[in-house]
């Protein structure tokens, strides 16, 4: 081997080696020469200027749909890329198929539309599959509707459905992007999102299944395919809210609103995360827990917590290894029982008669080196901080997130006497001796990783329900709902699009009053998130 053979190379080995890590997970389905693990009907398809090409004519005029299927294996979670061309006619790409008793190749399933014309590239087609799930710039959500028959949800728009036509080459080369994780779908064409749905219809809905390409019937046609690769995407983490019962009114203890909001942010977040809220308490149908990677509660606690009459049940969840967030109200539960468990299952709780719940401004000027605060910058909001919690012994697994040495007025007045009387929830002697004479920072959020590997967050704020418009106290959030089902955080932690005074106002149990004056909860926000994203 001469001397230019050897650089030659090498370079190409450190090239190969330097290949990013994701473009390696692609496998190519279509070698661009044959029809290997491709089977149609051989009067319809061929490779043709490397495009798997299918295309019917006057002589051929089809009576059915007919679809060339992809015979090296079924496909559930994946992200699928290729390029296709067409001429006349209506075409799409099958995913989570089934083949169609009684016919050569008949396929049913979900359908990336694509089309000559100028209003179907880019649905979601369910051919012989419940129709139309979402028309282009749709966002819709199916649900079971009356007699078991799906019933179609459109929740947000993408943009108007002439505006992405026009980003659509006619007779030409575009590209068509897929992802398919969990139950949540999305389309691309040419890097414009067209669809997104979700399906929670859960009698019809599929988990897995074929891969196929389409030539419809209807005048004669071609359809061209071309670089068709997929990578496998994980199986999504299913986050279950429990979102308590309507409670202080207005603006506070939104269970519903802030556990929506949250669920929201999650789902578009881009991570592989499945978030589904549960509302008025113990699902009806408890058995949606048994698949969930982590429960997130938020509600009223106490003896009303919704959790103390299924302590045994959720035990058996907990021996999955799942994780367990609980918000503000929801880390209350009555000593015994319920609060053994907590401590368990988070690390610790609000002990009555022990912990407190005055209104404070915190500010956390630095957290740990930990997951749950990556990318949270300095902040400070005034809350209902509950305090002063009864942890694991010897904090034995429990990592602080958010400390604080609380103001002496919580406790105290100037002249020396309580601010509040001793109570249950209000003011005690041990907190006192902790706060007032030792002085000791409180933990007002926690993380707790458990022997079997499950992993609990406790978070005491919460109480008003604007807070979450605070992108530092959101993003910790988000983060540790994230981490206690064992998805990785990124570096800078999870994003979410800016929080609104209307996205606030969204889902609220109470109707706004008369005198809520918006311009002040939106100058708040405006101040929190001033040089944040």
């Amino acid at each position: 081997m001469n001397r230019k053979s050897v650089f030659l190379t090498l370079a190409l080995t450190l090239l190969c080696a330097g290949a990013p890590a994701q473009d390696q997970d692609w496998e190519v389905l279509f070698d661009g020469k044959t029809l290997d693990n491709w089977k149609g009907d051989p009067d319809l398809w061929s490779v043709e200027d490397g495009a798997i090409t299918g295309r019917t004519t006057p002589e051929t005029k089809l009576k059915s749909n007919s679809f060339i299927v992809y015979e090296g294996g079924e496909l559930d979670n994946f992200e699928l890329e290729l390029e296709y061309k067409i001429i006349n006619g209506n075409s799409g790409i099958q995913y989570r198929s089934f083949r169609l008793p009684n016919t050569d190749y008949g396929i049913g399933g979900y359908q990336a539309d694509f089309e000559a014309g100028d209003k179907y590239s880019g649905i979601l087609y369910g051919e012989r599959f419940r129709g139309i799930l979402a028309l282009r710039g749709e966002v819709t959500e199916l649900v079971a509707g009356k007699n078991g028959k799906m019933k179609k949800l459109v929740v947000d728009n993408l943009g108007k459905s002439e505006d992405i036509q026009k980003k659509i080459k006619k007779e030409d080369w575009n590209k068509y992007r897929i992802i398919a994780s969990g139950y949540r779908f999305k389309h691309y064409i040419n890097g414009t999102q067209t669809i997104e749905v979700v399906d929670n219809d859960l009698a019809n809905r599929r988990p897995s299944g074929l891969l196929a390409l389409q030539i419809h019937v209807g005048p004669p046609m071609t359809v061209q395919f071309r670089n068709i690769r997929v990578r496998k995407l994980p199986a999504p983490k299913k986050v279950a809210f429990v979102a308590g019962t309507p409670s202080h009114g207005f603006g506070s203890h939104e269970h519903k609103a802030g556990c929506m909001l949250l669920a929201d942010a999650l789902n578009k977040s881009g991570l592989p995360v499945e978030a589904r809220v549960y509302t008025n308490g113990w699902p009806k149908d408890d058995s949606v827990l048994d698949y969930a990677d982590s429960i997130v509660v938020y509600c009223d606690g106490g003896k009303r917590h919704p959790f103390n009459n299924y302590l045994e049940r959720l035990a058996k969840i907990q021996q999955r290894g799942i994780g367990m967030v609980c918000i503000h109200y929801g880390v209350e539960v009555p000593k015994g029982p319920s609060g053994d468990a907590f401590v368990n299952w988070i690390g610790g709780y609000f002990e009555t008669d022990w912990s407190v719940n005055p209104h404070w401004t915190a500010s956390f000027d630095a957290l740990p080196d930990h997951p749950i605060g990556r990318g949270v910058g300095k902040f400070s909001v005034n809350d209902e901080w509950y305090y002063h919690m009864r942890f694991a012994s010897e904090m034995q697994g429990v990592t602080p997130i958010l400390s604080d040495l609380p103001p002496s007025t919580t406790l105290v007045k100037e002249d020396g006497s309580l601010s509040r009387k001793d109570g249950a929830h209000s003011n005690n002697p041990h907190v006192r001796a902790a706060v007032l004479e030792r002085q000791e920072p409180q933990h007002v959020a926690w993380a707790y990783t458990r022997e079997d590997g499950g992993r609990g967050f406790g978070f005491t704020g919460g109480h008003f329900h604007w807070n979450w418009g605070n992108n530092d106290f959101r993003r910790l959030m988000l983060n540790a709902i994230a981490w206690s089902a064992k998805l990785d955080i990124p570096t800078g932690g999870i994003d979410s699009e800016e929080v609104t005074v209307e996205h606030l106002l969204a889902n609220q149990d109470e109707k706004v009053p008369g005198n809520f004056n918006k311009a002040r909860i939106q100058a708040m926000l405006d101040e929190w998130n001033a040089g944040t994203n």
